[in-house]
Order: C-alpha cells, then sequence, then structure tokens
C-alpha cells in the first residue's frame, strides 16, 4: 500500500460519523497552555463534555501528563475546564501520569477496570482516530471512535502536516509497534 493510500484511509476513516454511546469517553490527551487548554485540546474536551451532556457517555476520563514540573497536568486542565462547563467531578476520572497516546491508553485502561467501565468512546482529531482505534484494539478496550466534529487544524498547510504525521507514526506503529 503506498503512503498516500494510507493517507486516505486515514482521512477517511475519521471521517466517519456514527453516534455510538459507551459508559464513558477517553479524551486523549494534548498540550495544555498553563491552566488552559490547547486549542486542540479544548476541541477534545469540548466533545466529551457534549457527550455527557446528550448523555452518550456517564463519565469522562481524561488523559495526559504535564511536561513541565509545578504545571498543572493535561488530564487536570481538561477536568477543570469540563468543570466549569457543568460537568460534576464525581463523572471525571484523570490518568496524570501518561506522556503519548500509548500511555493515555494504557492508563485510562487500569482506571475503566477499577471504575467498572466495560466500554469507551475514544475521543480526539479525526486524523488520530485510525492510530488510536488500532492501539486500543491490541489494548482489548471495547472502544467506539468519537473523532471531533471539528478541528484546529483549519489551513491546508496545518491540516496537511498533521495528516502526514499521523500516517508515519500509523505505519511505524504497525511495522514496529512504536508508541
Amino acid at each position: 500500500m503506498t503512503l498516500g493510500a494510507v493517507a486516505i484511509q486515514i482521512v477517511v476513516f475519521g471521517n466517519q460519523v456514527k453516534e455510538f454511546s459507551a459508559d464513558a469517553a477517553i479524551v486523549l490527551g494534548a498540550a495544555a497552555w498553563g491552566k488552559n487548554p490547547s486549542p486542540v485540546y479544548r476541541e477534545r474536551i469540548n466533545e466529551a463534555i457534549s457527550l455527557y451532556k446528550l448523555g452518550r457517555v456517564h463519565s469522562i476520563i481524561f488523559t495526559g501528563g504535564t511536561r513541565e514540573p509545578g504545571y498543572p497536568s493535561e488530564a487536570e486542565v481538561g477536568r477543570q475546564f469540563s468543570a466549569r462547563h457543568g460537568v460534576p467531578l464525581t463523572a471525571m476520572l484523570v490518568d496524570i501520569e501518561s506522556r503519548n497516546t500509548w500511555q493515555n491508553l494504557e492508563r485510562a485502561k487500569l482506571l475503566m477496570a477499577s471504575a467498572g467501565i466495560h466500554s469507551v468512546l475514544l475521543v480526539s482529531d479525526p486524523l488520530h482516530m485510525r492510530r488510536v482505534m488500532t492501539m486500543a484494539a491490541d489494548l482489548d478496550i471495547q472502544a467506539q471512535p468519537a473523532p471531533t466534529p471539528s478541528s484546529r487544524f483549519r489551513s491546508w498547510e496545518t491540516w496537511s502536516k498533521f495528516l502526514w504525521r499521523e500516517t508515519w507514526l500509523y505505519l511505524d506503529y504497525l511495522a514496529l509497534r512504536h508508541f
């Protein structure tokens, strides 16, 4: 399969919208800028809040550590943002240790087990969804995709850079199981 064909597969997969329900949503970490989510992370958080308010999930799992000591973790930023937007703290779990997509899922699986959560919707950017779903399947997580309906990658340049990055990361994961 050519690189272009894999990229097209990633785009098509990420743009399939189905309205699944599950026990919880897992929000894959992205950058936190101090106490605020980056624009990319905010889109993911907003999607999880929407899923919760629509009753499609009963809880939200936020993942992501911090890049620098003394700063809040991505997960903590996500939880605080969601609390300000009406999600009760009792409906949220956080993983503050993970540093990449594999660790996000691995640590979320531990939180799922401890909370009796059996099924999840994975919330991330559409272009990230193919790799995330493959990793979740490898971890035996019962998951369905919940791509954000919009992306902060609005210009052709930023979108195409993210697509090629995801294409390479997906192929690297398939071939070498690099995380």
